[in-house]
């Protein structure tokens, strides 16, 4: 580990500079190998990742979404999380994963604490009841996105993004993101008090090179199985400094 470096692009953006990019060079490579509990199964390749998360950028910004809007993402393991934090990063938003087992009162101190501009969420009616609740008490969130539906006062992700464009221009000038913008806000669980805004910024995801060699063994052509809720981080115990940047990931 003393002669480990890792190499921080300026402006890197892991959306455009890893996922874009290996759909350029390998659309076809498999990206993401996708399955639930009721037997349904997809898999979706580098070109189609950045197909869709282009398409789901353009639908957000349609509906208002713009550099720093933060965005809170309620969608269990669901695989349209991938298409909606590749797309945030391409927009320079700020992607914030829930799990789906908060309360309204939960979804009220985190909307408050974080501004929350919109919230895209799973078909479910006890989710979907707690951010309606919320919603009164919440002043900053304008838009509701629900996976598949029609519901009066929401919008139907899926239906939004099926009638979006396929290419997403990356921004420039000021709307183009740096290193040292937000990427990613996680709140803490709480434990020992309220929970707690925990920012990275825009080259977290190089910390997870150590994730991935040292922690996951992950190989090219694998598969590496996540059972987690997208809601939730975990700390693998590998905390280093990259190039000045404290990198820790979850």
């Amino acid at each position: 580990m003393d002669n480990f470096k890792i190499k921080i692009p300026e402006n890197f953006n892991f959306a455009y500079d890893v996922v874009d990019e290996i759909a350029s060079s390998d659309p076809n490579k498999i990206a993401m190998v996708w399955c639930d509990d009721k037997g349904n199964e997809a898999v979706f390749t580098f070109g189609q990742m950045k197909n869709y998360s282009d398409k789901t950028a353009n639908f957000f910004q349609s509906h208002g979404i713009r550099k720093g809007d933060p965005v809170m993402l309620i969608l269990k393991r669901r695989y349209e999380f991938w298409f909606c934090t590749l797309a945030l990063n391409k927009i320079g938003a700020i992607t914030i994963p829930a799990t789906h087992l908060l309360s309204t009162k939960d979804l009220i101190y985190r909307n408050n604490a974080a501004d929350i501009k919109m919230i895209v969420c799973v078909p479910d009616n006890e989710v979907i009841r707690h951010i309606e609740e919320s919603e009164i008490k919440s002043p900053t969130l304008k838009l509701k996105v629900v996976i598949g539906e029609e519901r009066k006062g929401w919008l139907n992700f899926t239906k939004g993004i099926e009638g979006s464009s396929e290419n997403f221009i990356r921004p420039v000038s000021d709307q183009a993101t740096v290193n040292t913008d937000i990427m990613l806000l996680y709140f803490t669980s709480g434990t020992t008090g309220m929970p707690k805004m925990v920012n990275h910024d825009f080259v977290y995801p190089l910390g997870h090179i150590l994730t991935a060699k040292y922690w996951q063994n992950v190989q090219d052509n694998g598969l590496h199985f996540t059972v987690a809720d997208t809601g939730w981080a975990n700390q693998p115990g590998v905390n280093c400094t990259v190039n000045g940047y404290q990198v820790v990931p979850l």
